[in-house]
């Protein structure tokens, strides 16, 4: 394993990220669109309009700023990779089986996109669209989109918005708000990449540390569909209620084989997702930096980077295991399972309102 190389030598400053990002142009012959956010303890982060995305986030550390997300420099690779890095998932975060659901005794087909199924909200999800800039400050951006009736196969007109707050206890909050014209499913979420040791190191993440309070986790299929259980995670390598390193029991079940490390949703105690209790930390395996995570959502993806290899890096290539997503959501495939709790399932009824909010908390030595 290769050491942590000094920010020095790996920081992409945010005007560098921003020049680089702009010099492409996106499929409607336009440039993309670059925002950095900044609090006075010297973190950043940054977004572009492309995917709504999450591009940069820099937390500065007793051994200077660290770069702790996982990225490109250039609009082509994040357009032609497929990772989704940072972007804004929708309008149904996860996978829907064979891209069917029935709502309302009416039947949906969505685009298929992974395998025989819909993933990330099909062929041209959001995040691969433009978003508006509604409004953006030195602390603060909202984006918005409309996804019109029919959009990639989903019922009604939505209209969509992220909001990016960066507090100054180094916190960054993404809410999200909907509303929709007609009943349909969704859940929306962030693919952020995280790797503490830093995003270019050249470590993988199985050596950071995670804690997750969660109760259940969901055996999948071979396509990574679920089978429909929920299964305690008490005894077995899911339960990282207690906190341990990542590598600890990778790979030692079935379930875990099947997709090649860890690429599970899990459901959370109803009592911690206040937005205000931690559901999750992770820390990294030098111990110089700690993420605290923080939401209302009802379940969580837990995914160890198990396909990365090949995915372009602002320096090259990532690898395998070298970045790990937490994407707070609602559960996979929930259109197809109504035996599952309500609190589960990520639908939006007509002209109700869709809010829920996810924060990435950064401490470092």
């Amino acid at each position: 394993m290769l050491a942590t190389l000094s920010s020095s030598e790996t920081l992409v400053s945010p005007d560098s990220l921003k020049v680089s990002l702009e010099a492409g142009l996106f499929t409607d012959g336009n440039p993309a669109c670059v925002h950095t956010l900044k609090n006075k303890q010297g973190m950043t982060v940054s977004f572009m309009d492309i995917g709504a995305t999450w591009v940069s986030c820099q937390v500065p550390t007793s051994e200077g700023k660290r770069e702790v997300l996982l990225g490109m420099k250039k609009l082509e690779d994040y357009q032609s990779h497929s990772a989704f890095l940072g972007a804004t998932i929708g309008r149904f975060a996860n996978r829907i089986a064979k891209g069917k659901f029935s709502l309302n005794g009416q039947d949906y087909r969505i685009t298929i996109n992974n395998n025989d199924n819909s993933l990330h909200g099909g062929i041209d999800g959001f995040d691969k669209r433009r978003w508006s800039v509604k409004e953006h400050s030195e602390s603060h951006i909202t984006y918005n989109l409309t996804s019109p009736d029919g959009d990639q196969g989903f019922p009604g007109s939505l209209t969509v918005e992220v909001a990016y707050t960066l507090t100054e206890n180094n916190q960054l909050c993404i809410e999200y708000s909907a509303l929709c014209d007609q009943d349909c499913p969704i859940n929306l979420t962030n693919h952020a990449y995280f790797n503490l040791d830093g995003a270019e190191s050249g470590n993988t993440i199985l050596g950071h540390e995670l804690m997750l309070l969660a109760n259940e986790y969901l055996p999948t299929d071979e396509q990574l569909i679920p089978t429909g259980e929920l299964r305690p995670v008490d005894g077995t390598s899911f339960d990282f209620k207690t906190t341990r390193p990542i590598r600890d029991r990778l790979l030692e079940d079935d379930d875990q084989k099947t997709a090649k490390g860890y690429d599970h949703a899990l459901t959370l105690p109803s009592e911690l997702t206040d937005g205000i209790s931690p559901i999750a930390q992770l820390t990294s395996s030098d111990k110089l930096v700690t993420m605290s995570v923080f939401t209302d959502k009802p379940a969580i993806q837990f995914y160890s980077g198990n396909f990365l290899g090949g995915t372009p890096s602002r320096q090259g290539e990532y690898n395998d295991y070298q970045g790990i997503a937490l994407e707070t959501q609602f559960l996979p495939d929930c259109p197809n399972h109504p035996e599952w709790p309500a609190e589960n399932k990520g639908f939006i009824a007509k002209k109700t309102f869709y809010q829920y909010q996810t924060s990435y908390q950064f401490e470092a030595q």
